[in-house]
């Protein structure tokens, strides 16, 4: 068993960055992710691995210093909460244009504008249709705990290189302020620049070799059939990453005659939610996707074939639904229940909505 503690959500996503080796955080604070940073200020992860952490002037500055230490092949990464990732949103397209690996950390607040500092999953949109220009796709992963944080910082560096795109946490304000008991990992060491040299070689920006040319990183083709050519081989990584990457869990589903799905803080609520309804008599299931993209669309396609009705649950105004409407394909009802601007729904609120929208409809 790995090394225990009581952790705040944002702060064990610094301690995670730390041992799972990453080679430099470039960020800028806002609410509610502000504790990533100061929790890596004050470890002081230079003195231990080498790690580098700045504060940049701006959420853009921070981007594009990502994509100048990426584009070196080491493990870097960047947080911010939603109007601060709207603003990395240039150059996120670029990473992915540019076929960079990084991790990116949004720890969502309400929207839209300034909103509230609140929790909201309302850039669920942003995170999984692009939010950028240009037809990109984020691996994205939905932590709905403490232990979550920590054990996918890890993981989203590993589908990263192996995928050569970048990453991103989609987490909340309710889950990077909470304090839970999380497992730490054990350290890894950093990566030596033979290390880098072995793995990204044939891309990185690591200055001319006697045994191969210097590497270019650009996003930039002003030739149109190079261009599509580019937008092709990346529109199959895609299509890769969705047969092999899909990440879910579900709960109580074997013998559910309708399936909630929900992700990250709304899946938590949900959990007590389907036991109130079933000490009620009704046989209800919960279907957390991990991996927003890809998303578990055969799964819940499966389910489709056997149940009566899903409720998608969401702190937005309906977002994830229109995945899963396209997942049922009409087969069975999907009905949609959250609420907005920084506000958690109860678990009897969805229980209500449950029997409402489906079982008594």
């Amino acid at each position: 068993m790995g090394e225990l503690r009581l952790m705040k959500g944002n702060e064990v996503i610094a301690e995670a960055a730390i041992r799972c080796g990453c080679d430099g955080y470039f960020g800028y604070p806002i609410t509610p992710q502000s504790e990533v940073m100061e929790t890596l200020m004050n470890r002081r992860p230079w003195d231990e691995t080498g790690m580098v952490v700045l504060q940049a002037e701006s959420e853009v500055a921070s981007i594009n210093m990502v994509y100048g230490a990426a584009g070196s092949g080491k493990k870097v990464m960047t947080s911010s909460s939603s109007p601060g990732i709207s603003l990395m949103a240039e150059g996120i397209s670029y990473l992915a244009g540019a076929e960079l690996p990084c991790l990116i950390v949004n720890v969502q607040r309400g929207g839209p504008g300034l909103g509230t500092i609140q929790p909201s999953q309302a850039d669920y949109f942003q995170a999984t249709k692009g939010g950028g220009h240009g037809d990109y796709r984020l691996i994205v992963l939905a932590p709905a705990s403490v232990q979550e944080m920590n054990d996918f910082v890890d993981l989203s560096f590993e589908l990263a290189f192996k995928y050569r795109n970048p990453v991103m946490i989609l987490s909340d304000g309710a889950i990077g302020q909470m304090m839970e008991k999380v497992e730490l990992a054990d350290y890894k060491p950093r990566w030596t620049d033979e290390e880098v040299k072995e793995i990204s070689d044939s891309w990185a920006a690591i200055g001319k070799s006697p045994d191969r040319e210097q590497n270019i990183i650009t996003s930039l083709e002003l030739e149109s059939d190079r261009m599509e050519r580019n937008n092709i081989r990346f529109q199959a990584k895609y299509q890769k990453i969705q047969e092999n990457e899909v990440r879910f869990e579900a709960i109580d589903c074997d013998d559910a005659d309708y399936v909630i799905v929900a992700f990250g803080s709304a899946a938590r609520v949900c959990q007590k939610t389907i036991q109130l309804a079933r000490a009620k008599g009704h046989k209800v299931g919960l279907l957390r996707p991990i991996t927003l993209f890809p998303f578990p669309t055969e799964e819940i396609k499966k389910m489709a074939g056997h149940v009566k009705g899903f409720l998608s649950v969401e702190m937005n105004a309906g977002q994830m639904v229109e995945d899963v409407r396209l997942a049922v394909n009409g087969k069975v009802p999907v009905e949609y229940y959250g609420r907005m601007g920084g506000i958690i729904p109860s678990p009897d609120e969805v229980e209500k909505a449950l029997e409402q929208k489906l079982i008594g409809g």
